[in-house]
């Protein structure tokens, strides 16, 4: 079994009931349960997650997780068990596909209708997230699961290794509620998968929009690295010598304005000029060179031609 340090419910949670909690207090940032079992993975946990205190106590040295359905277990023989039995482990993943490419497909997954598996979900992912609280109302969420197929695995075994929340309705017009991918699968670009699904899901519902606020340290320095590469990109697009304004980047690449101006400060190719701030200006050389010295590359993290979902399907919705 690998270890990696990175990175409804009763007391009997393989039986599929739940039961929500009357009432959930702030918890300590020391996690209540101090590493998880995911399949053939051994992972530390980051922070406290809000599984009953009845199955964990006050602090839980392992918690057996389901690698496939994410349902749990303090105790070995009885993960062993379901494991062998788990009905979604020889069937495909739940949900839609809407994104296909090479070894990797995003499924869109109704927290409606599968409410067990996306609780079950959001328990496993509060384990390595800091400051989200929503894990028994999925109901008005869909999940996007990004799911890897390894080609060295024979016959192949589909794995989710990370995902984003989203809220069917959103008042703020937020993209993204909740994203994280698995600390074993940290580091290897999968995150800018994810937030480029979730922008050109805005995009082609013709909506201005970006992830819920505040980010963690983490998540901001994740999405000002995706912002960054976004304006660098659509930049190089532009005629050479030619200049933007801030407004022009954001209605291009459906980045909100102040995110903009986030990864211009944090890129400091920003230039000053008369008029409201939204119409400062950005030179593309400047960019160009921001690129080049930060081995930002040209290709998007997304393919556009890889969705499986017809863009009047979206606008419908």
């Amino acid at each position: 079994m690998a270890k990696t340090t990175n990175g409804q419910h009763d007391s009997s949670p393989f039986n599929g009931r739940t039961r929500s909690p009357t009432s959930i207090s702030k918890p300590a940032m020391q996690p209540n349960v101090k590493e998880v079992v995911l399949g053939n993975l051994w992972i530390n946990t980051w922070y406290p997650s809000f599984y009953s205190e009845e199955l964990v106590g006050k602090v839980l040295d392992r918690l057996y997780v389901c690698q496939w359905c994410f349902k749990y277990t303090q105790n070995l023989v009885p993960y062993i068990d379901h494991t062998r039995l788990c009905q979604y482990r020889d069937m495909p993943i739940l949900g839609d596909p809407i994104y296909h490419k090479e070894h990797f497909t995003i499924y869109e997954v109704d927290g409606d209708e599968h409410k067990l598996y996306a609780q079950n979900l959001s328990l496993f992912a509060k384990l390595f997230l800091d400051n989200k609280s929503v894990f028994y109302d999925v109901t008005t969420f869909r999940y996007y699961l990004l799911v890897f197929n390894d080609p060295a695995l024979d016959p192949p075994s589909p794995q989710v290794v990370g995902f984003f929340s989203k809220e069917k309705l959103s008042w703020d017009n937020n993209n993204v509620a909740c994203i994280l991918v698995f600390p074993p699968w940290q580091r290897r670009g999968y995150g800018q998968i994810l937030m480029g699904v979730s922008y050109e899901l805005s995009k082609r519902e013709r909506r201005l929009g970006g992830p819920e606020k505040p980010l963690s340290e983490l998540g901001k320095r994740a999405y000002v690295y995706y912002w960054s590469g976004v304006i660098a990109r659509y930049m190089a697009t532009l005629p050479e010598g030619e200049s933007t304004t801030l407004r022009a980047i954001s209605e291009e690449t459906y980045i909100l304005p102040e995110d903009v101006i986030s990864a211009l400060k944090h890129m400091r190719i920003m230039e000053p000029c008369t008029g409201d701030e939204y119409s400062h200006i950005v030179n593309r050389a400047r960019v160009r060179a921001w690129a080049v010295a930060n081995g930002v590359g040209m290709e998007s993290p997304i393919d556009v031609d890889a969705f499986l979902i017809r863009e009047s399907r979206i606008e419908e919705e």
